[in-house]
C-alpha cells in the first residue's frame, strides 16, 4: 500500500479549527505563531474566536486553512512519525490546498505560503465586482455533460467548469446570468440537484485573469524548491516537481479547472490506497470513496485523530 497526503480547500473552514491541536502540541502552536508573524496580524484570533463572517472572507480563509493543515502535519511529524519525504508517494491539495501541499513538501516556506495566500485571496476577491459573477453546483451529472451545459449556457459570456470534484459533483463558474442559465439547463438534463452557491466571487474561471496576473507577479519573487514528494497539479491531474513548472501551474490554477477527480484517480492508479486528508474538515476523504474504489480516506484534523492516523500509516508501512 502507498500513501498520499492531501490538503483541503476553501469551504472547509470553521471557527475554532486547529485550536485543540495548538493547545495540546507546541509544534502546532509554532505554525500559528509563524503565520501570524508573516502576516503581521493575529489571524489566529480570527481562526479560533471568529466571527465566522470574518474567517469566511477569502483573504482570511485561505491562509487560515493552510495554517491548520501545516499545524496538523507538524503534529503528525512529531507525534506519529509522519514524513512527506519517506511516506508520501504524492502530495495534492484542492485549490488553495495546493499551496498547503507545497509547504508540506518543503517547496515553499510556511511564511511565504501565508503571504502568497493572503495576496491570492485579496486578488481573487478584487478581480470581479460583487454580484457580477457566480458559481453553482451540478450534482448527478458526469463531467462531460456538465461542460456541455456550461458551453450551452455561456451565450457569449463566461461559464465554465471550475471544479471536477468526482462522484457526479461538478462546480461551474462565470458570469452570474450564464451560471443561472446553466442551472436551469442542468435541471432539464437529468441533474439530481443544481443550485447556486453562496460564494463571493466566481473562482477558477476566465474572469479571474486579473488575480492570475497578480499571482504571477507574487510568485516571481518567491523561492520555490523541488518538493519532497511529487505534487499532483490541479490543472494537470499529473505530478510535477520542477520549480519553474510549479510556479507556472499555480498561476494557471487561478483561472483553470480543479481536476480533483482525475487527480485522485491518477494517484489511485499509481498505487495509492491511503489518502491522508490533513487539516480542517472531511470533504476530501468523502470524495476519495466516490472516486477510487477500495481506497481509504483518513481525515486528520484534531488531537483525537493522531492515534488513528499513526495506525493507518503503520498499515501502509507494513504492506
Amino acid at each position: 500500500m502507498t500513501a498520499a497526503f492531501t490538503f483541503p480547500g476553501q469551504g472547509s473552514q470553521a471557527v475554532g479549527m486547529g485550536k485543540a491541536l495548538a493547545e495540546a502540541f507546541p509544534a502546532a502552536r509554532a505554525v500559528f505563531d509563524e503565520v501570524d508573524a508573516a502576516l503581521g496580524e493575529r489571524l489566529t484570533a480570527i481562526i479560533w474566536d471568529g466571527p465566522g463572517e470574518t474567517l469566511q472572507l477569502t483573504e482570511n480563509a485561505q491562509p487560515a486553512l493552510m495554517a491548520v493543515s501545516l499545524a496538523t502535519l507538524r503534529v503528525l511529524e512529531s507525534e506519529a512519525g509522519f514524513s512527506v519525504a519517506k511516506h508520501a508517494a504524492f502530495v495534492a491539495g484542492h485549490s488553495l490546498g495546493e499551496y498547503s501541499a507545497l509547504a508540506a513538501a518543503g517547496s515553499l516556506t510556511v511564511s511565504d505560503t501565508a503571504r502568497l495566500l493572503r495576496i491570492r485571496g485579496l486578488a481573487m476577491q478584487k478581480a470581479v465586482p460583487v454580484g457580477v459573477g457566480a458559481m453553482a453546483a451540478l450534482l448527478g451529472l458526469d463531467y462531460e455533460t456538465a461542460v456541455a451545459i456550461a458551453d450551452e449556457a455561456a451565450q457569449g459570456q463566461v461559464c465554465q467548469a471550475a471544479n471536477d470534484n468526482g462522484g457526479g459533483q461538478v462546480v461551474i463558474s462565470g458570469d452570474k446570468a450564464a451560471v443561472e442559465r446553466a442551472v436551469e439547463i442542468a435541471k432539464t438534463k437529468g441533474a439530481k440537484r443544481a443550485m447556486m452557491l453562496p460564494v463571493s466571487a466566481p473562482f477558477h474561471c476566465r474572469l479571474m485573469q486579473p488575480a492570475a496576473d497578480a499571482m504571477a507577479e507574487a510568485l516571481a519573487g518567491v523561492a520555490i524548491k523541488p518538493p519532497a514528494a511529487s505534487l499532483v497539479s490541479n490543472v494537470l491531474a499529473a505530478p510535477i516537481t520542477e520549480p519553474g513548472e510549479i510556479r507556472r501551474r499555480l498561476v494557471e490554477q487561478v483561472t483553470g479547472t480543479v481536476r480533483w477527480r482525475e487527480s485522485v484517480a491518477y494517484m489511485a492508479n499509481h498505487g495509492v490506497t491511503r489518502f491522508f486528508e490533513i487539516g480542517a474538515g472531511k470533504v476530501l476523504s468523502g470524495l476519495v470513496k466516490r472516486i477510487a474504489e477500495g481506497a481509504v480516506g483518513v481525515s486528520v484534523s484534531g488531537p483525537g485523530d493522531i492515534g488513528s492516523a499513526k495506525d493507518a500509516l503503520a498499515t501502509v508501512q507494513a504492506s
